[in-house]
């Protein structure tokens, strides 16, 4: 519709023959600022405009004419400015009520209908249309209000859960991610995906309860593991830093479930598992598997009540291997029979070499099986190391792992440009292994 709008025009031939005719100058005055003022106004005004309400109007009076009986169907004149409150302005509103007016007094004339009579049915039209205006100026303040919002939901969301680029180092990523809330973007769902001075790391998971308080709580957590990530060489040992600050300012029964990962190193991969579903594991020869963990351990912020630490779990990784990442608002996602989604089934029957396309083919798979609403928070991730002969470009990604020099990496120049504050401080912080900027 833009397009149409910037591009539109009169098309009249007077109209073509003037402009033809002043030349180029005339042509740049036609085709600016003034003109695209004009169409924009000319466009608001046809969206405005109360087209169903003045049918009905227009509908009311072809049935009292032919019917001949304007005490019974006059009053039904009313309907237009109570319908144009729902979809119009203020200033719509007051059309259709004049609109309805006038046919009202006209036929009420015609129809010799007495003055009292004729009064209380205009009187009434009136205060119909007044209290209509008035409800569709609540309604436009209300949609203002309601579409700031929005933008602020919109700003927290890339704030809280930064968009995972297709590529992280050796990865290719995709991420789905859907809030129960109505009108929600966030939810109590986390995720996060970087590539840190000692390898890609990532968590999913899942804080207890719903709203506000769930969405600063995966604030905090995320705000942690983005900072332990880059400064803790263990990966035990950013679970332990998010623990801690759990502890300090969570309550008695709040607690987070998590998913926290690392590759450290070329072909092996690490995960720590704190109450939380167990990643999907799917090899490059086929067949799913599920990564359970060594030790079971509590979720996060209920250490000290159970006094278990979580232990890591360390696994081979190739290249074509993939790892699916969720949380239980998939895993206990049900039909209208109460039956849950079977996750596994439906990764083994839609994966592909593409995450971004099984992450879709699942995602709709999902859907379908609620019937079209998700009733809790769900968040898919998943992760897969492209074969040499898929990707020419893996072998330099690879580089970007611990100890290897990044001279070489053609990512890290799109680094530097992206964010040139950033490369800088890791530079000087640690000149020989410079960590990519945060991705996600």
């Amino acid at each position: 519709m833009s397009q149409a709008r910037d591009h539109g025009g009169d098309h009249r031939p007077t109209r073509l023959f003037r402009r033809r005719a002043a030349g180029p100058v005339s042509r740049r005055r036609a085709a600016g600022p003034g003109a695209s003022v004009r169409r924009r106004a000319a466009a608001r005004l046809a969206a405005g405009t109360p087209v169903l309400p003045a049918l009905i109007v227009c509908l009311v009076v072809l049935v009292d004419l032919a019917g001949g009986a304007g005490r019974i169907w006059l009053p039904l004149l009313a309907a237009g400015p109570a319908l144009a409150a729902t979809t119009n302005g203020p200033r719509g509103v007051l059309s259709v009520g004049l609109l309805a007016a006038v046919p009202s007094a006209t036929l009420g004339v015609w129809h010799g209908v007495p003055g009292h009579e004729l009064a209380a049915v205009l009187a009434a039209l009136t205060a119909v249309t007044l209290a209509s205006g008035l409800t569709s100026a609540m309604r436009g303040r209300r949609e203002r209000v309601l579409a700031a919002v929005r933008s602020v939901a919109e700003a927290a969301q890339h704030a809280l859960l930064r968009p995972v680029p297709a590529m992280v180092g050796p990865f290719q990523v995709a991420v789905r991610y859907s809030a129960a809330a109505a009108e929600a973007r966030i939810g109590g769902d986390l995720y996060a995906l970087l590539p840190t001075p000692y390898g890609v790391r990532l968590i999913v998971g899942d804080v207890r309860g719903k709203g506000l308080p769930a969405v600063g709580t995966a604030a905090l957590v995320l705000g942690v593991f983005r900072e332990a990530a880059y400064d803790e060489p263990d990966l035990l040992a950013v679970v332990g830093r998010i623990e801690r600050s759990l502890a300090r300012n969570l309550g008695d029964d709040d607690f987070v479930t998590a998913v926290v990962a690392g590759y450290p190193s070329a072909g092996r991969l690490e995960v720590v598992n704190c109450g939380h579903a167990p990643p999907l594991l799917v090899r490059a020869s086929g067949g799913v598997e599920t990564v359970e963990p060594d030790r079971p351990a509590p979720p996060l912020g209920l250490r000290a009540l159970s006094g278990e630490a979580p232990g890591l779990k360390s696994l081979p990784f190739a290249d074509g291997d993939q790892l699916l990442l969720y949380t239980d608002g998939v895993t206990e996602a049900r039909d209208h029979g109460r039956t849950f989604y079977p996750l596994a089934e439906g990764l083994a029957r839609h994966v592909s070499d593409e995450p971004a396309r099984t992450l879709a083919a699942l995602h709709d798979e999902l859907l379908a099986h609620v019937g079209g609403r998700l009733h809790d928070d769900a968040a898919l991730l998943l992760l897969r190391i492209p074969t040499a002969s898929e990707s020419p470009g893996t072998a330099a990604a690879v580089t970007a792992l611990p100890g290897v020099p990044r001279a070489t990496v053609p990512a890290e120049r799109d680094s530097e440009r992206c964010c040139p504050e950033r490369y800088a401080c890791e530079r000087l912080r640690n000149p020989v292994r410079q960590p990519l900027p945060e991705q996600a």
